[in-house]
């Protein structure tokens, strides 16, 4: 396509070859109407044709907007990207020639989905972010506090929102923000000297440092002295006594080695494991001295508040009257030093809704103070899991979600002898299986809204769950290794595509060219569901083509290997949309 217009990438999106074509028929038959408004108005994935637009959105003068698009109509002329154009009213349905799609979407993936130094295939990738920086905090668990699903939701969500930014070209900094400091470090220190075991400290530092904040807490409920305790310890801890943090060390450090594991059987990696403990104290004082340089904080009954009750926000305390820090502070104090160190373009906060009115208040805070970055600042919230414990009805710990999720498969994989015995390593490829569930599970609704947990729908390999997925891409990897007769394929230009002449095969190719769109809707929205709805209508267009567009038997071996060729293409698609959602594609299972 000789035109070029702002935005696009016909050599990464090969929609966009399409898109231009049908507005140049639009300009080319109403010249008033220039190429580029023409191009915004094209939708794709509208019944009636490949391509359609409402003449309405475009407020043309002169006549009604069904007489403006039966003129395009009669002034339509096929060429090599269009075939034909329909009517209905106001409407314009434009199709794809039908072989000209299949060699630009097919080509296009096979040039792209090499792996690069990100490792994501660069299909369904675009430059759009190139030279931005993106900061992104999430996951962020309180050490010592059990790892709840809301740490997994934004775990998920998080590593999601990372890859799709990486796929667009941003430069992205990822940042584990731990709950590490507080009072209830202080209590978790009264509480070690009482129930702390070093031999449980070294088993399990995440699980051992939580029984011994239980068992402290319920002795606090019977005994206020406990909290006095506390709050003394913390304080100390605030002066830099070291006495007082050489425990809190060996308790972080040992949880964040803890953290590291589970995250990487998570397909989770943070550029940075950072944490209240670590915003600089000075960073806390110039924030709180700035907000009395601009009058914006006032005394009450001894602690300094912030009133934001014009804004609908409240009050926010950003000192204790005992003088020591408080979380809202802390997090000021965090995005001042992360602008200094990144001057980044964004930043994103991937917290759960529940921290909708904090997430407010210290975005008020922020732009209150004057910083002109504040702006750039974004909440991505996310709603509730409802009904997620282990089977036995425990506390969830990230460990106990994994192991129970990869045992459960492992149960699934040995009822097929035969397929259990050719796997290289069951218990890997449980694991995988089982993440794979959770993830899915979590990223198929919209984020805002709660869902509940079900370990029965995580386990069926049927309908649209993580296993099925898994199962479509491992079908479609098995290819190569029952055709050897059919690989290597020759290059593109060797193929005969004209042979993909089906309706099945059309409807493949159609759906593989949605992808790059999506991946640019994903980010915009940040949203993983929508990635994960291309996926499973990939892997439900995959398994209805089986019987259909036969490889193996088929008589005709060019036919085969222009099939062929479609399948493995797909795979190479379904496997990018597995990657950008943190989850890792199966050969075999």
């Amino acid at each position: 396509m000789a035109t070029s217009i702002p935005g696009t990438d016909p050599a990464r999106n090969p929609f966009d070859a399409f898109r231009a074509a049908v507005a140049i028929a639009l300009n080319r038959s109403i010249p008033a109407l220039p190429i580029d408004k023409a191009y915004e108005g094209v939708d794709i994935g509208k019944k009636g044709g490949d391509f359609s637009v409402a003449m309405p959105r475009y407020r043309l003068a002169g006549k009604k907007p069904d007489e403006w698009a039966a003129q395009v109509a009669a002034d339509f002329v096929a060429d090599d990207h269009l075939e034909s154009v329909t009517q209905q009213g106001p409407f314009l349905y434009f199709n794809a020639r039908t072989e000209t799609l299949v060699k630009k979407v097919l080509t296009t993936i096979d040039d792209l989905t090499h792996r690069t130094e990100s490792g994501l295939p660069e299909y369904g990738t675009n430059k759009s972010g190139q030279g931005k920086k993106l900061v992104i905090e999430y996951s962020s668990p309180n050490i010592a506090k059990q790892f709840h699903v809301g740490h997994l939701r934004s775990t998920i969500i998080g590593t999601f929102l990372a890859n799709v930014y990486k796929a667009n070209g941003w430069d992205v900094t990822s940042i584990n923000y731990l709950g590490d400091w507080g009072k209830q470090f202080g209590l978790i220190a009264v509480g070690f000297e009482k129930y702390g075991s070093e031999e449980e400290l070294e088993r399990d530092a995440i699980k051992h440092l939580y029984d011994v904040y239980v068992k402290i807490n319920k002795d606090a409920e019977a005994d206020e002295t406990v909290h006095d305790q506390a709050r003394a310890h913390f304080k100390r801890m605030e002066e830099g006594d070291e006495s007082a943090l050489i425990h809190w060390r060996k308790w972080r450090e040992e949880s964040i080695a803890k953290y590291k594991e589970e995250y990487a059987r998570l397909n989770v990696a943070f550029d940075i494991y950072s944490g209240e403990s670590q915003v600089g104290k000075e960073s806390q004082e110039n924030a709180v001295k700035r907000m009395e340089e601009l009058g914006i904080v006032s005394d009450s009954a001894g602690a300094k508040v912030v009133d934001l009750e014009k804004y609908k926000l409240g009050k926010a305390v950003v000192r204790k009257k005992d003088g020591t820090s408080i979380y809202l502070t802390r997090d000021i104090g965090a995005a001042i030093e992360r602008y200094e160190k990144f001057k980044f373009d964004k930043m994103i906060y991937v917290v759960a809704s529940q921290q909708d009115l904090h997430l407010a208040q210290f975005f008020k805070v922020l732009s209150l103070l004057e910083y002109p970055w504040a702006s750039t600042l974004e909440h991505v919230n996310f709603g509730m899991v409802q009904g997620m414990s282990t089977r036995k009805g425990t506390a969830v710990f990230l460990d106990d979600i994994i192991r129970e999720a990869g045992n459960t498969m492992l149960e699934q994989m040995k009822k097929n002898e035969e397929k259990y015995a050719a796997v290289e390593n069951p218990e890997e490829t449980s694991q995988e299986i089982g993440i794979t569930g959770i993830k899915i599970q979590d990223m198929t609704a919209k984020r805002i809204n709660n869902y509940t947990f079900s370990w029965s729908r995580m386990l069926s390999f049927e309908g649209d769950t993580g296993p099925y997925l898994q199962y479509a891409h491992v079908r479609l990897s098995s290819m190569e290794r029952k055709n050897p007769n059919l690989v290597p394929l020759p290059e593109p230009a060797s193929i005969p595509i004209s042979t993909l002449t089906e309706p099945k095969a059309r409807e493949i190719v159609y759906l593989l060219a949605t992808y790059p769109d999506a991946v640019r809707t994903a980010q915009e929205k940040h949203e993983p569901s929508g990635i994960v709805l291309f996926a499973m209508r990939l892997s439900h267009a995959i398994s209805s083509a089986w019987e259909v567009l036969p490889v193996k038997g088929e008589k005709d071996e060019e036919k085969a290997r222009a099939r062929m060729w479609l399948f493995l293409c797909a795979r190479d698609v379904l496997g990018a949309a597995m990657r950008l959602l943190s989850i890792r594609p199966l050969e075999r299972m």
